[in-house]
C-alpha cells in the first residue's frame, strides 16, 4: 500500500496528534461529567472514528501496480505542478476537455489544478494529485453562459500568480507547468489583463489556440506573458508532452494504474457523521419540546 497525501505528510501527522488530543480531552469531560451513560460513549467513539477516517482518507491511501514499469513514468511528473487556464466563453470549443485529458495522461503523478474564466475567474479544481477525481470535472466543462463582449482572456492572471506563490510554499522545489486553451477574446469591449506572474514561478506549458472563433495576437501576447510555447488551432496536444526536465513524458500503461482506497474511508465516515446528525436533531428537538413543556 502506499499513500498520496493531499496535504504534506508532516502537515497532516500534525493535525491528526490535534484531533486525538481535543477527543481525549472532550471524552474526560464526557467521563466526569453529569448524566454518563454508555450511549454518550459510543456517539463519542462513532464521531471520533468518523474524524480518524477523514484523516486517513486525506492520506490517500491506495495500491500501486506495475513494479519497474511505474517508476520509469513516475520520474517524469516527479513534485511538478500543472495549471490548466480553460476559456469556458462561448468562442471556446468543447474539445479542450480531450486536451487536457490527454495531458494528465501525459503528466503521471503530477498535481493539477483548474481555473475557468470568461469575464471572470473561477478555480475549479484546487491543485491536487487526484487525477482520478478529476475526470468528471473536465468532463463537464462547458461554455458559461455570458456575452462574447465581456469576456477577458487574462480574467485568470491574478487567481494564477496566488495560485502558483502557494504552489511554491507548499511544494518547494516544485516545477510548475501552465497550459492556457482559449479563444483570446475575439470581439470582446472589455478591459483586457495581463499575466504577471513571479519570475521563475512558470517552467513550461503552452497555450493552445481553441476556439470557433480567434483573437490570435492576444493569444500570442499571453504566451509572451506567461514565457511559454504558442500552439495554434492546427497543432496537437502532443507537442506539448515534454515533461520539465526535457524528457517525453510517457501516458501510464494498464499496468502502471494506482487504486485509489480513499472513498472506502469517506463512505463509512459519511455514514457515520449522518447518525451522528440524526441524534443531535432528535436531541435537539425534546430539548425544545421539554422547554416548551416547562413553560406552559
Amino acid at each position: 500500500m502506499t499513500f498520496a497525501p493531499v496535504l504534506p505528510a508532516a502537515l497532516l501527522v500534525v493535525i491528526t496528534a490535534a484531533v486525538v488530543v481535543l477527543r481525549l480531552i472532550t471524552m474526560r469531560s464526557l467521563a466526569t461529567g453529569p448524566g454518563h451513560r454508555w450511549a454518550t460513549v459510543w456517539r463519542w467513539s462513532g464521531l471520533t472514528l468518523a474524524l480518524l477516517l477523514l484523516l486517513i482518507a486525506a492520506a490517500r491511501p491506495g495500491f500501486g501496480h506495475g513494479g519497474p514499469q511505474r517508476i520509469t513514468v513516475a520520474q517524469s511528473g516527479d513534485n511538478t505542478n500543472v495549471f490548466f487556464l480553460v476559456d469556458r466563453s462561448t468562442a471556446s470549443t468543447g474539445a479542450i476537455g480531450e486536451d487536457i485529458q490527454s495531458l494528465i495522461a501525459a503528466h503521471p503523478q503530477s498535481r493539477f489544478a483548474v481555473l475557468s474564466f470568461a469575464s471572470r475567474p473561477s478555480l475549479d479544481w484546487p491543485l491536487s494529485q487526484d487525477a482520478w477525481s478529476l475526470q468528471p470535472e473536465i468532463a463537464s466543462l462547458t461554455p458559461y453562459d455570458e456575452p462574447h463582449d465581456t469576456v477577458n482572456a487574462a480574467a485568470a492572471a491574478n487567481v494564477l500568480r496566488y495560485q502558483l506563490i502557494a504552489a511554491g510554499q507548499q511544494y518547494p522545489d516544485s516545477q510548475n507547468l501552465v497550459y492556457y486553451f482559449g479563444a483570446g477574446a475575439p470581439g470582446s469591449q472589455a478591459p483586457q489583463g495581463k499575466f504577471d506572474p513571479v519570475a521563475g514561478s512558470v517552467h513550461g506549458g503552452a497555450v493552445f489556440a481553441r476556439g470557433t472563433a480567434l483573437d490570435e495576437s492576444t493569444l500570442r501576447r499571453i504566451a509572451g506573458q506567461l514565457a511559454v510555447p504558442y500552439l495554434g488551432p492546427g497543432d496537437d496536444v502532443s507537442v506539448a508532452h515534454a515533461a520539465p526536465n526535457g524528457t517525453v513524458a510517457q501516458a501510464p500503461t494498464d499496468g502502471g494504474q494506482r487504486t485509489e482506497l480513499y472513498w472506502m474511508f469517506t463512505l463509512v465516515a459519511a455514514v457515520l457523521l449522518l447518525f451522528e446528525s440524526y441524534l443531535s436533531i432528535r436531541e435537539l428537538r425534546r430539548v425544545r419540546m421539554s422547554r416548551r413543556e416547562v413553560m406552559s
